[in-house]
């Protein structure tokens, strides 16, 4: 991105917090809190008013126009002021030069996706990208962008509840077919659980046991202590895993895994689709093995004779049953430096971007119509009172990652230990300043923490991150709200009240 302004492509950054990244900007839009589908719609409404929508490809290309076009019809930029606390000129601006650019890009992070609504917040920002065409094409396009390596590759490899292998949907007969014949097992016709509903199934003892890969929800989990009880309450927990996490340490069986990305042989997708050879650098710590050696043992010790020559034979079986990696034979992955899915032919090579179809001047080419979704806009689920009047919302910082199992291990001079960031105007108004011990209450806890000023923060909106739960254990206090669509908790939004603590910080419990 940062390439990308230095060669003149012009950034826009919305973000309740003034981000290191806006400081490269063109314009920076501080939103409430929440107030996500209330600024699209908005930005909506004004590209509509001013003529500036690509009606040619609206109606060649979309369905459900009318009716989302009256949805954002009442979202003026004074009412889209009003609720996201953005002046109107800048919403002007925004809609404007997204709405008049040759090609322009959506991209977004999980302030976008960790709240109650996650699914309808992207839903809003696809209807502004098929408002303007911004899709299908060169430089132009949507793009989530992943907190780790190889998020894509886990949903490529079927590893959510409702897909198979190269995004398959498993009520499709035709699709389950194909794996069925393979597999020499019929694959049940009903999806999974996600990671909410487990939680939600071992309450009700409907799940009572779990095999954990890869995972930390007994600190990554909202509402964390909740969380921890159910773990807790499990008959049997397998965790399987590179360290001895905190999850780790609950369970009944730890089985020690080899690190994916260097000790080990296989595949990796980023964020841009783009398959590539992982190749082992280093040999494994003793006792720690493959993941997939261990899966397959344990299916051998099931009854079922899983055996595997090498990771080549594992991608070779995926490339018989999903069309988008078909093409990509282990030579030519080697040989390319990885290739873009879809790729169904190994004589050829598709566009880099998606959805090209839908430009296509033939109706028949152009295939299934990509639908505008009206969506309203709906504030965090935990209400602003005089108990708790500031929002707390979380994320990461640039030298540490998620739960600080991976990175907590490594020195940074970046890194400054877990605080609770307040801008300076609340932080007079507390009489705190910067390294004050303060104790932050949700409804559901509370954690102490020391004071860091931040003037990039707005009055009334305060910042933490999860990276060290060994110290101030965050999710104690995000609330479990989820989206019932995606199951994603709602960690960007809790409201707190802040108390002043007169001892010294290691006097103090959290």
């Amino acid at each position: 991105m940062l390439a990308g302004v230095r060669n003149g492509a012009r950034l826009i950054v919305v973000d309740p917090r003034r981000t290191a990244s806006a400081r490269f900007a063109d314009a920076w839009l501080g939103l409430e809190v929440g107030t996500d589908i209330a600024l699209a719609n908005t930005v909506a409404r004004e590209i509509l008013a001013a003529g500036l929508e690509n009606r040619s490809f609206i109606e060649a290309a979309t369905t459900g126009f009318d009716e989302y076009a009256a949805s954002v019809e009442p979202w003026t930029l004074e009412r889209g002021e009003a609720a996201t606390g953005v002046p109107a000129e800048a919403i002007r601006h925004l809609a404007h030069a997204y709405g008049s650019a040759d090609r322009a890009q959506l991209c977004w992070t999980l302030g976008i996706t960790e709240h109650h609504n996650a699914v309808d917040n992207v839903l809003a920002l696809i209807n502004l990208a098929l408002l303007c065409g911004h899709v299908g094409r060169h430089g132009s396009g949507l793009q989530p962008l992943r907190g780790q390596n190889n998020v894509q590759g886990g949903g490529d490899m079927g590893a959510i509840p409702n897909k198979l292998p190269g995004f398959g949907d498993i009520l499709d007969d035709d699709v389950r077919a194909r794996f069925d014949a393979a597999w020499g097992r019929a694959v049940p016709p009903r999806y999974g659980m996600h990671l909410t509903q487990m939680f939600a199934a071992m309450e009700r003892r409907g799940l009572t046991a779990l095999y954990c890969i890869g995972e930390n929800p007994a600190q990554s989990e909202a509402d964390v202590a909740h969380a921890i009880g159910l773990l807790e309450g499990l008959d049997h927990l397998v965790v399987q895993d590179i360290f001895l996490t905190k999850t780790a340490r609950l369970a009944d069986v730890v089985l020690p895994a080899t690190a994916a990305w260097c000790e080990t042989e296989g595949t990796v997708t980023s964020s841009e689709r783009r398959v590539q050879r992982v190749r082992r650098a280093i040999e494994p710590p003793p006792g720690a093995r493959d993941d997939v050696d261990i899966v397959c043992d344990i299916a051998r010790r099931l009854g079922h004779d899983w055996r595997y020559a090498s990771a080549e034979a594992v991608w070779d079986e995926l490339r018989s049953l999903s069309p988008l990696h078909r093409g990509m034979s282990w030579e030519r992955l080697e040989a390319l430096g990885g290739i873009q899915w879809p790729c169904p032919s190994e004589d050829s090579l598709e566009p880099s971007w998606l959805h090209g179809r839908l430009w296509h001047t033939d109706p028949a080419q152009r295939g299934r119509l990509a639908p505008f979704s009206a969506v309203e806009h709906e504030l965090p689920v935990d209400e602003l009172t005089e108990e708790f009047p500031y929002r707390l919302t979380t994320g990461r910082r640039l030298d540490s990652y998620n739960t600080g199992v991976q990175s907590g291990g490594y020195d940074s001079p970046l890194r400054r230990g877990e605080t609770l960031d307040l801008c300076p105007k609340d932080a007079a108004a507390l009489g705190v300043g910067e390294g004050d011990a303060v104790r932050v209450v949700s409804r559901r806890g509370s954690v102490v923490a020391p004071v860091r000023l931040d003037p990039g923060l707005r009055p009334g909106l305060v910042f933490m991150t999860f990276h060290f739960p060994d110290q101030v254990d965050v999710n104690q206090i995000t609330i479990e709200a989820t989206d019932p669509k995606s199951g994603t908790a709602e960690f960007k939004a809790a409201a707190v009240r802040i108390e002043p603590l007169r001892e010294p910080l290691g006097a103090t419990g959290s």
